[in-house]
């Protein structure tokens, strides 16, 4: 265990991404707040709720840590908010019944039915789903949603103030807008009292204190007084943003690349109100297989169920955590890579300095409390091992890794049984249609008879000194070398994986066999120097 000073102090030096980040918090309070120092992420429930949500909430938190890290442990709050008061403006797509839901156009997305049958309303189904996917992490955050905070009356005094500095607002918001939408803007939304709709309609403040608006009613076209305190309006979101800030008194929150106008207008909003905006900084977007920005009204990129069928949720923190600020593609094919490279930091974690624990990302996916490595098994070496087993039968799997690594067991390394059933599910559905072991040529046909009788010469196994799968490696470069040369073992690995393993990537060829068998390797040979024949 390192003590805090020497922990602080190796904080204070790293330049680590989040610990950057948490610089700008201690340059906000120099001295220490009194309070808690607030972190919000924000969430709008008008879709399922996809890696981007996740991903927000993550990297926030890793932020958080490190700063309690660099502070020897001062105070600090999460909030998760869901805007789930705003109006359901389009059906996405992605939904069970899309139809069924056009009546409820212009509703708050709280007072939706929920498609699925499981909630009180749509919105309420989205939060329950991103919740559980946050706690199934340990996030240690508060929620809250907008359809407690405002009718609870907890925005009741911002609203007061932003009625009270509604000209200055107007005056920030306007030159923003195009002429035809400057004709209907309101940094408030009323909400009708009958037909229960977020009114996008132009107000007139007639008392500040008293929280009194006016507008023309678009179903009657009569004019309407009506209060915005305790729920019955809320916030255009930019001004909603900016209403938050001030009232939670928000010191961090970041955002998307693509909201950095957002940021702009709502940080003028907040010191038009007296307060100072929150630090934070602007992260890339993901993208899905097309190059698209991941949106969850579209529903294309991964959900999180999605990545959490195919690997555990720590890649998904990893893969989340690297480069924040470069536009990185988010979908199946990322996955192998990301789950090996997590699992390859982890097991580096123990013996490292301070000072390159804090720079490896496992420190910040774990929020400082890394478990320890037991994972005696690539995730890459486990798809191949299902792809020339061809069978999803786990007891039979299980004995292939017991004789490449002993004293495992599904009881005795648990993580590896679920890696297992992970690379079982990916192979299904990503590898097995896609598999073609190609006939050698005659130059490759030369040189697999002399790795099959190598092997059959030697399997690698009665060496004290040597680990059967560094023997099986060197088998296999000896004859790469003599067939392709030094520079030509990438070729030589190639020609292996498509004749034997069907793919064009693949494991190291020593681990692989000394886990698949000397035997089982030589009859995968047998079989691709019949295909040639």
């Amino acid at each position: 265990m390192t003590d805090t000073e020497t922990l602080r102090t190796a904080a204070l030096a790293s330049k680590a991404w989040p610990y950057e980040e948490a610089r700008k918090l201690m340059k906000r309070w120099p001295e220490g707040k009194a309070e808690a120092v607030l972190f919000q992420t924000g969430y709008g429930p008008s879709g399922l709720p996809h890696i981007g949500t996740f991903t927000e909430v993550a990297r926030t938190s890793m932020v958080r840590n490190a700063y309690e890290e660099m502070t020897g442990g001062a105070a600090t709050r999460l909030v998760a908010f869901s805007d789930d008061m705003d109006g359901m403006r389009k059906v996405p797509g992605n939904l069970p019944n899309p139809e069924s839901l056009l009546p409820y156009l212009d509703q708050p997305l709280s007072r939706v039915p929920d498609p699925f049958g499981t909630h009180d309303s749509f919105a309420a189904h989205n939060n329950a789903r991103l919740r559980s996917f946050l706690d199934a992490f340990g996030f240690d955050y508060e929620f809250l949603a907008a359809s407690t905070a405002y009718p609870e009356g907890r925005f009741d005094d911002t609203l007061r103030a932003i009625l009270k500095n509604y000209d200055a607002i107007m005056g920030i918001m306007l030159p923003t807008l195009g002429e035809e939408r400057r004709k209907t803007y309101s940094p408030i939304f009323p909400i009708h009292p009958e037909t229960g709709k977020v009114l996008q309609v132009p107000i007139e403040v007639v008392d500040p204190q008293a929280g009194i608006i006016a507008y023309v009613d678009p179903e009657t076209g009569a004019r309407r007084e009506q209060s915005v305190l305790g729920g019955q309006a809320k916030a255009q979101w930019k001004v909603d943003w900016a209403l938050r800030w001030v009232a939670l008194g928000v010191d961090y929150e970041m955002a998307g690349k693509d909201l950095i106008d957002s940021v702009t207008q709502s940080g003028k909003i907040a010191r038009a109100l007296g307060a100072k905006p929150p630090e934070g900084f602007n992260y890339e977007l993901f993208l899905d297989e097309q190059g698209a920005k991941i949106s969850k009204t579209k529903g294309n990129g991964l959900t999180i169920e999605e990545w959490l069928t195919y690997a555990p949720i720590e890649s998904l923190a990893f893969y989340i955590y690297r480069e924040p600020k470069k536009a990185r593609q988010l979908s199946f094919a990322v996955i192998p890579k990301a789950v090996d490279e997590y699992y390859q930091l982890l097991a580096a974690y123990p013996g490292q300095p301070i000072e390159q624990q804090l720079g490896n990302p496992v420190h910040h996916v774990h929020l400082g409390k890394v478990p320890a490595a037991d994972m005696p098994v690539s995730f890459a070496l486990l798809l191949n091992l299902v792809s020339v087993a061809l069978t999803d039968d786990k007891a039979l799997l299980w004995r292939y890794l017991q004789r490449y690594a002993a004293n495992v067991s599904p009881e005795t390394h648990p993580a590896l049984d679920r890696l297992l059933d992970y690379a079982i599910a990916y192979f299904r559905d990503f590898i097995a249609d896609s598999l073609r072991r190609r006939a050698p040529t005659e130059q490759e046909a030369a040189a697999l008879k002399e790795l099959d009788a190598l092997l059959a010469e030697d399997d690698g196994t009665g060496r004290a000194d040597e680990e059967p799968a560094a023997v099986l490696q060197n088998h296999v470069y000896e004859i790469g070398k003599t067939h392709y040369g030094k520079e030509g073992l990438r070729d030589w690995f190639k020609v292996l994986y498509e004749t034997l393993l069907g793919s064009s990537q693949g494991p190291r060829m020593g681990s692989f066999i000394a886990l698949y068998g000397v035997s089982e390797t030589r009859a995968l040979i047998s079989d691709a120097l019949a295909r040639q024949a």
